[in-house]
């Protein structure tokens, strides 16, 4: 796994919790090392120990831990320009559902050596979208589902977000179902400028 995702989720253990969890969590997930380094690659059963120790340390459930830290990705004022570039992707909130399927190669061209989901998105009518999702490590759907149900609020949109099931073969599914596409002002976005 890209050290951006082990990195992002020390930041979200010692933004959220504090220091102190986090050496706990290093602990539990034996890490041999204080800090990820964001620009290196690191096993995908490194990743995994370090979620789940997180999980057992803070008494979360995993689900819900993965959520917020999906939730954290979009809304922590430290990482303002991954908000921003998800915006990039339509006026819409609607518009940024379609767009997730190309997120992994936009990312990409940012880091070629970055893993990030791979998504299908299907719009099965009446406001209802399908978002099938496939990443190298599970919770991937929980992850989202925190995203999605930021980026919702950040366009203004009432939408619910759930998860569906997870296949065999290592697929995970949500289902967006949009009610409002106006119901709130939103925050603040303009391409050429920071919003005052």
């Amino acid at each position: 796994m890209h050290g951006m995702v082990n990195r992002a989720l020390q930041g979200f253990l010692t933004t959220t919790y504090g220091d102190a969890v986090w050496a706990e969590v290093r602990s539990q997930a034996g890490l041999p090392f204080d800090d990820f380094e964001a620009m290196l690659s690191y096993p995908d059963p490194m990743t995994s120990a370090c979620f789940e120790a997180a999980s057992h340390v803070l008494h979360k459930d995993h689900g819900t831990l993965l959520e917020d830290f999906g939730i954290w990705l979009v809304t922590d004022p430290h990482l303002e320009p991954v908000r921003r570039l998800l915006r990039f992707s339509g006026a819409r909130f609607e518009d940024f559902l379609h767009a997730l399927e190309d997120l992994d190669e936009r990312g990409r061209l940012v880091l070629p050596a970055l893993d990030l989901p791979r998504m299908t998105v299907s719009h099965a009518g009446d406001g209802r979208f399908v978002i099938d999702a496939a990443w190298s490590l599970p919770g991937v759907s929980a992850i989202l589902t925190g995203c999605l149900r930021a980026m919702a609020d950040d366009y203004g949109t009432l939408a619910f977000v759930s998860l569906g099931p997870i296949a065999g073969d290592g697929h995970e599914r949500l289902e967006v179902q949009l009610f409002d596409a106006t119901h709130s002002k939103g925050r603040c976005f303009e391409l050429g400028q920071v919003c005052a």
